[in-house]
């Protein structure tokens, strides 16, 4: 475990729901999705499959700032490709054996599962119509037979996503509801949406260790002060000692990625061949058009004992 307190500073963000903001829920089954309107225009969608974000507008509702791809599966039959999947309790393919995470799917079950909507938060301190903060859980007894098998842990996640005029916060709280103790990874996969990969460049990680997976997942050191793609990169960086990556566009900043309590950023972008190779990736020339900068914990595992509660999210600004 990380040597580092448990639960993050404050982020100065409301903490509750704003008079004046309008919820919805829509759709059924695994189709319903939560949306949050600011009276200002701003406007957040999550999917309950998943928890996943699958839209954020800012720039009174104009601005579109998250990528999604036209082939996503919005019905529950798979995970979706872009917006903000939520990876739990294992990122990446799982150790082969001897751990107990071995026995699930790429990336965990927290993507695939079905979340509860535990409704918009209140409280004495964010009387304004600036913000809007909602809450989504998943816990053990609510996963499917096949997961529970796999993972048979007790636990509990509490997602919560706060929606303000130029800024959007998700932080997961996840807390060992078993008498026993387990470890866990935990990612934010989020894909930004941009107009052109080939004028963006991502700041904040000079000096930086990375594990880079497209180079037989060897370790390297950022040497240059802006990181640029020009072809498929996946990259791990851990220990990032500063709390904001900035993605810039064209010279100037478009996104701030804020992290609080984690230490680890992944970088990815699949570029032309693994664009084209991916079904529900689309368009295929879509690469040009987003660029995924994810918080996290992937580094090692985070251990919780029994009781133990463990909570890491980020902010991201949008900065036109």
């Amino acid at each position: 475990m990380v040597d580092r307190a448990n639960r993050p500073s404050a982020l100065n963000a409301p903490s509750a729901a704003a008079p004046g903001a309008q919820v919805d829920i829509t759709g059924s089954g695994a189709s319903s999705k939560v949306t949050a309107t600011l009276p200002s225009g701003e406007s957040v969608e999550v999917l309950l499959y998943g928890a996943t974000v699958t839209s954020w507008k800012s720039n009174g509702g104009k601005t579109e700032n998250l990528w999604l791809s036209e082939k996503a599966a919005l019905d529950g039959s798979k995970a979706v490709r872009g917006g903000v999947p939520v990876v739990f309790p294992v990122f990446g393919p799982p150790p082969k054996s001897g751990h107990a995470t071995s026995a699930l799917p790429q990336h965990g079950f927290a993507r695939t599962s079905r979340w509860e909507f535990l409704g918009k938060s209140t409280s004495e301190d964010a009387l304004d119509s600036s913000s809007v903060k909602l809450d989504f859980g998943l816990y053990s007894s609510g996963l499917t037979e096949e997961a529970r098998k796999a993972w048979p842990l007790d636990f509990g996640l509490v997602y919560s996503v706060t929606l303000s005029k130029d800024s959007l916060q998700t932080v997961v709280n996840v807390r060992n509801e078993g008498e026993t103790s387990f470890e866990f990874q935990f990612l934010l996969h989020t894909y930004l949406k941009i107009k052109d990969i080939s004028k963006v460049a991502i700041n904040g990680l000079l000096g930086v260790e990375y594990v880079d997976k497209v180079l037989n997942a060897t370790t390297h050191s950022q040497k240059d002060e802006s990181v640029t793609i020009t072809g498929e990169v996946d990259r791990v960086y851990s220990k990032i000692p500063q709390d904001t990556t900035t993605v810039v566009e064209d010279g100037a900043p478009r996104f701030d990625v804020v992290r609080d309590n984690l230490q680890d950023t992944v970088v990815w972008n699949p570029w032309t061949e693994k664009a084209a190779a991916m079904g529900d990736f689309s368009p295929d020339a879509g690469f040009k058009e987003m660029v995924c900068v994810e918080v996290g914990a992937v580094n090692g595992w985070q251990k919780l004992e029994k009781g133990e509660v463990f909570e890491g999210g980020q902010t991201i600004k949008s900065l036109l």
